[in-house]
């Protein structure tokens, strides 16, 4: 069982723009604390046989300028590599696409680290989706991130389950509608949703997590 708030309350979320390849990107942030050494966090985020334990199993060479793919979901390349504060990579579904995904660590104490998770995409592409189909993707993506460091959380406290299950169940689910419900709140402060667009974009991202 997971305590539904104070995950919800352990993660700062906005939406902002940073570039991707040189051009312009619109982002989502995360940022949390864990209660564990920098270098542990580190290890739990580029060690393949850690990733595997709480985000998806990962094949590839795990080094600057090498390439991964996480099963059943993104691949990519190894963009910056700077033990234990900084990894970038490009992050893409199959042939969809490119965008970037930036972890950046700090130690807050001896036994505390600030970890931030931004992930940009082509803000021209971006714009488009949301001009056609609302924010609901956004939000989706958002509370997709919100889960992996869910699972790292309980990773680095040595929570161990089945990381193609997991998500499944029930207050994990919960979990996951309360983030995509966070994430509209900030998608509305940033980009003046209407309450209906905002409302109708926050469904479709529930019904991916939950479509009971």
């Amino acid at each position: 069982m997971i305590d539904i708030v104070r995950e919800l309350n352990a993660a700062h979320r906005e939406v902002g723009n940073a570039p991707v390849g040189g051009g312009d990107g619109r982002s989502l942030l995360l940022r949390r604390t864990y209660d564990a050494h920098i270098e542990d966090v580190w290890s739990a985020c580029t060690d393949g046989e850690r990733i595997a334990r709480w985000l998806a199993p990962i094949e590839g060479d795990l080094r600057l300028g090498g390439r991964y793919q996480l099963k059943g979901n993104a691949g990519g390349e190894i963009l910056k590599c700077e033990p234990p504060r900084l990894l970038k990579v490009t992050w893409a579904m199959g042939e969809g696409m490119v965008t970037e995904v930036e972890v950046r660590l700090r130690s807050d104490g001896e036994e505390r680290t600030v970890l931030e998770l931004e992930h940009a995409s082509p803000a021209e592409v971006v714009d488009e989706l949301v001009r056609s189909y609302g924010p609901g993707g956004t939000i989706g993506i958002g509370c997709g991130w919100d889960l992996a460091l869910l699972g790292l959380e309980l990773h680095v406290r040595g929570v161990e389950g089945d990381v193609e299950t997991w998500q499944d169940a029930p207050d994990v689910r919960r979990f996951a509608t309360q983030a995509c419900h966070a994430w509209g709140a900030v998608v509305q402060r940033a980009w003046g949703t209407s309450d209906a667009d905002i409302e109708a974009a926050i469904a479709f991202a529930v019904q991916h997590f939950d479509p009971h």
